[in-house]
């Protein structure tokens, strides 16, 4: 466990930012003086933090259901185990990610930090420990200040734009060579374990593939990397998003998690047999998430662009099939030694709040495995020939989420409540607004 006095002395800390991530994956929080920190006590923030949409509006709770009324503050505990430095900050700045927790100590249980502990606590109950390794697509892109003009892809260092795809190009990737040296830099001093970056098939699209390791410290530090990124983007004169779908004509972004579980003594991997075969286990893990994933959509496609990204031959899911290292399935087995046996979910969009979409990833699994669900056999071919299965807009989505009664009871009927409040307000936002496809192809021709 971190010292954080100790920390702060050693790294001559002036400035902390208290970071809590929301419902969308965002940082809030307070900024406060070291010294302040240390001797205020636990700051505080407004339990309906988590009850604000993307566009910051608040769902209509005539009932008092989602938040209590008098709109109470909630104490934020910070984890000492997530202090870093910002290393963008010109004084030393630490930044922590905070737990909430209400005046009697109870943990607040639409923080999605909480929730993906919940699940953790499942797993550990039955002596199960998961691992995950996720991976993260992005996009590069120029500087956009008006909404109605669509997004293009950055100038690089030869003074071009990309145009054609450059999948695993290495001189794609050093076109903007100072932004990545300055992103590892970054994640350097944050301690972030990345492992890889490739250039993606967009155009200046990019992934960054995460070392495995423990579901929280992994969703941390996606939160604390997309943050990052941003970051050096905007010191570099461009955007960077984690829209599932930015450009229309380019592949959408996606967060594929590589999942498995080990005993929580031993370390084995219990997804194999002593054959290394895939094990009875893990197939009732598959199988759980080929029932439940649909009724969880919302958590990994959480937005109305995030369905864009899902169409059929477009390098993302329509279905749910599993296969042996076959990437047209939704669920992906990699080759790999028996003691590396996982499954790739590949349905999560970059845009999914990583706490959420892992903590919903292996409820799908945990129920799989405690009601011994079968796997379908496994899929060859191409799954693009198979029907969709997946939910393909958010508001019916959100119907089979609020329906399904076993992911209720995991996740938290209050969490699932106040996410489907949130997103149901954010998808009668966007109905207000008229796209210019309608005025191009409706105006006078209807």
């Amino acid at each position: 466990m971190t010292d954080l006095t100790e920390w702060f002395n050693e790294h001559r800390i002036t400035e902390v930012e208290c970071l809590v991530p929301d419902i969308t994956g965002i940082p809030r929080g307070k900024i406060m003086p070291a010294q302040k920190f240390h001797q205020g006590g636990a700051p505080r923030l407004p339990e309906s933090i988590f009850i604000q949409s993307v566009t910051g509006e608040y769902p209509e709770d005539p009932d008092d259901v989602l938040t209590d009324p008098a709109i109470i503050d909630v104490k934020l505990i910070p984890d000492p185990s997530t202090v870093r430095l910002v290393p963008w900050a010109h004084e030393p700045t630490a930044q922590i990610i905070h737990d909430c927790q209400y005046a009697n100590g109870r943990p607040v249980p639409i923080a999605p930090r909480q929730v993906l502990r919940q699940v953790l606590a499942l797993y550990a109950e039955r002596g199960w420990k998961p691992v995950l390794a996720p991976e993260l697509e992005f996009y590069l892109v120029g500087r956009n200040t008006d909404p109605d003009y669509p997004l293009v892809p950055p100038i690089g260092r030869s003074g071009r734009q990309e145009t054609g795809r450059q999948s695993y190009s290495i001189d794609a990737v050093n076109e903007f060579d100072p932004l990545f040296e300055e992103m590892y830099d970054f994640c350097e001093i944050q301690e972030l374990d990345l492992d890889t970056l490739i250039h993606e098939e967009g155009a200046a699209q990019v992934e960054i593939n995460f070392l495995h390791g423990d579901p929280l410290s992994r969703a941390d530090q996606v939160f604390l990397f997309k943050r990052t990124v941003r970051e050096v983007a905007l010191r570099h004169d461009i955007y960077a998003t984690f829209m599932a779908k930015p450009m229309g004509q380019e592949p959408g972004s996606a967060m594929h998690v590589h999942q498995s579980v080990v005993d929580a003594e031993t370390g084995e991997n219990l997804f194999a047999d002593h054959d290394g075969k895939p094990s009875a286990l893990f197939l009732s893990f598959i199988g759980g998430m080929q029932k439940y994933i649909p009724a969880i959509m919302p958590i990994f496609a959480p937005n109305v662009n995030s369905y864009r990204r899902l169409t059929r031959f477009s390098n993302a899911p329509i279905n749910l099939q599993w296969g042996h290292d076959n990437r047209t399935c939704g669920l992906r087995v990699p080759f790999g030694e028996p003691s590396a046996m996982r499954v790739e979910n590949r349905v999560p969009g970059a845009d999914a709040n990583p706490y959420l979409a892992f903590a919903a990833s292996l409820a799908c699994g945990y129920l799989g495995m405690i009601e011994g669900l079968q796997a379908t056999h496994p899929f060859r071919g191409s799954a693009y020939s198979q029907p969709y299965t997946l939910p393909r807009e958010l508001s019916h989505a959100l119907e089979i989420m609020e329906q399904n009664k076993p992911l209720i009871d995991i996740l938290g009927d209050k969490l699932v409540e106040v996410f489907v409040a949130v997103k149901r307000l954010e998808y009668e936002t966007y109905l207000r607004v008229i796209s210019s496809w309608e005025r191009e192809h409706l105006l006078l021709n209807v």
